[in-house]
C-alpha cells in the first residue's frame, strides 16, 4: 500500500492518484527495468515492492518519468474497480470505442497480421519475442495498429469539439465525458527542457494524464503520446484546434520515430495553418466594428460621446487615461493617417481581443482591444497607433 513506503523525508506526503498520473509522485525514470516487468503476476509485483522503494524527488515537487508510478496507479484501478486491470481497460474503453484491433495479447485482429519487434545486434536485426501482459501492463504493452489509434487519437479531438464530430461520424458514444478528456489534455506538471536541448522555437512543455502537452508559439496547443518497448516504438500527436493528428509506429528498439513525426506534424501545420477551433466573442467582432466606424468618421465631439459610453468601454477606461487626453491622442493619429479604407490583418488571440490594421491614405493605423469579463463584456483596452510608429493612445 502507497500508506506503507517509506517517504524520502519526514513532511513528505503520501502519493496521490494524481501525482501517479501526472508523473509527480517522486518515483525516478526506470524505462530499461520497468519495460522487463511487464509480465509480472500480482503477487510477483507484490513481492518486488515489500522491501520498499527509492523516491528521487518529495512528492509531488517535481516531474520525471515513471513506469512504476503508472502501474501502482494500475494496481489501484484494479483494487477499486473489482476487476483486472486488463478486464477494466478492454470492457470500459477498447470495448465502447470499437477498438476491434487492439488487445493486450498478440491475437489480436490485424489485417496484415503482428509485425515482430527487433533490436539491433551488430550488423543485423534480431527479433524479440513477445512480452506478456501482467501487473506492469498498465505501462503499455497494447498491440494496436494504426486505424485504431487514428480512432483513439480522434476521440481526444472531438472532445474539443463538444464530440459534435463524433455524432456526425456516427462513433459509439464516449466512456469518457468530454470534460475528462479535455482535462487529461491539459498540463498539470511542467517538464523541464533537457539541457542541451538547443532548441530555438518557442514552447512551453507539460505533462497532463498520460500525454505531453505543448504550447507552440506559432499553433498554439499540440498534444503527444510516445511509446518505447523492447523491439517497438510508437508516436502519436495531435493539434486540437485543427483537428489534424499523425500516428507512427515501427518495429525496432528506439529507432526514435517520435523526431521525424514531430517534425512532419509542425512541417504540415506550418504549411496548412489551421484556424482555431474558437472565434472571437461576438461582442468583441462589434467592438471592432465601433471602433472602426469611429475612426474612419472622426469627430471629436461623436468621439468624446463614444469613448464616454459605459455600454461600450468599462469604467477603468476614462481611469487609466482621461478621455480628453485619449481623444486627443487618436484623434492626432487619424489626422496623420488620412482618409482610412479597407481593413486587413485582423486577428485574435483569445475570444476577448482583437487587432487589426486600417490602411490610410498617409499611413496606416494599427488598432487593438481587449474586452472585460463582464456580461456583456465592454472594451477595457484600447490602443491606436500609427503602423510601425510608437503607439498614439493607449490604455493597460
Amino acid at each position: 500500500a502507497l500508506a506503507e513506503l517509506r517517504l524520502p523525508t519526514p513532511d513528505s506526503p503520501v502519493p496521490t492518484l494524481r501525482m501517479l498520473a501526472t508523473m509527480s509522485a517522486g518515483l525516478p525514470n526506470d524505462d530499461p527495468w520497468a519495460d522487463r516487468q511487464e509480465s509480472l503476476t500480482d503477487d510477483e509485483f507484490d513481492a518486488v515492492l515489500r522491501p520498499g522503494v527509492r523516491f528521487a524527488w518529495v512528492p509531488g515537487t517535481e516531474f520525471e518519468y515513471s513506469n512504476l508510478g503508472y502501474a501502482l496507479l494500475g494496481r489501484a484501478l484494479q483494487v477499486a474497480g473489482g476487476r483486472r486491470f486488463h478486464d477494466l481497460v478492454d470492457d470500459e474503453i477498447i470495448a465502447p470505442l470499437g477498438l476491434t484491433a487492439t488487445s493486450f495479447t498478440a491475437d489480436v485482429s490485424a489485417l496484415g497480421g503482428v509485425a515482430i519487434g527487433h533490436q539491433r545486434v551488430d550488423d543485423e536485426w534480431a527479433p524479440l519475442p513477445f512480452s506478456g501482459s501482467g501487473a506492469f501492463s498498465p505501462i503499455g504493452g497494447l498491440f494496436s495498429t494504426v486505424a485504431d489509434l487514428v480512432t483513439w487519437v480522434q476521440w481526444f479531438v472531438d472532445a474539443h469539439h463538444g464530440d459534435a464530430q463524433r455524432s456526425r461520424r456516427g462513433a459509439p458514444s464516449s466512456p469518457l465525458s468530454t470534460a475528462s478528456r479535455r482535462e487529461m489534455q491539459q498540463a498539470h506538471r511542467l517538464i523541464p527542457p533537457p539541457p542541451d536541448s538547443g532548441t530555438t522555437r518557442q514552447t512551453a512543455t507539460g505533462y497532463g494524464f498520460g500525454l505531453v502537452v505543448e504550447h507552440d508559439a506559432e499553433h498554439g496547443t499540440i498534444v503527444s503520446h510516445s511509446g518505447g518497448y523492447p523491439g517497438f516504438s510508437a508516436h502519436m500527436r495531435w493539434h486540437p484546434a485543427s483537428g489534424l493528428g499523425i500516428v507512427a509506429l515501427e518495429n525496432a528498439t528506439y529507432a526514435g520515430v517520435a523526431k521525424p513525426t514531430s517534425e512532419a506534424m509542425r512541417g504540415l501545420l506550418d504549411a496548412v495553418a489551421p484556424t482555431p477551433a474558437w472565434g472571437p466573442w461576438p461582442e468583441t467582432l462589434a467592438a471592432q466594428a465601433t471602433v472602426t466606424e469611429l475612426l474612419s468618421t472622426w469627430d471629436d465631439a461623436a468621439a468624446t460621446n463614444v469613448l464616454g459610453d459605459d455600454t461600450v468601454f468599462s469604467d477603468n477606461v476614462g481611469l487609466d487615461e482621461p478621455l480628453v487626453r485619449r481623444r486627443a491622442h487618436i484623434g492626432a493619429a487619424v489626422a496623420r493617417a488620412g482618409r482610412l479604407g479597407a481593413i486587413d490583418e485582423a486577428r485574435s488571440e483569445g475570444p476577448n481581443d482583437r487587432e487589426w490594421r486600417i490602411h490610410g491614405e498617409l499611413a496606416d493605423l494599427r488598432c487593438e482591444l481587449t474586452m472585460n469579463p463582464l456580461e456583456p463584456p465592454q472594451i477595457q483596452t484600447l490602443e491606436v497607433r500609427l503602423d510601425g510608429a510608437a503607439a498614439a493612445a493607449t490604455t493597460d
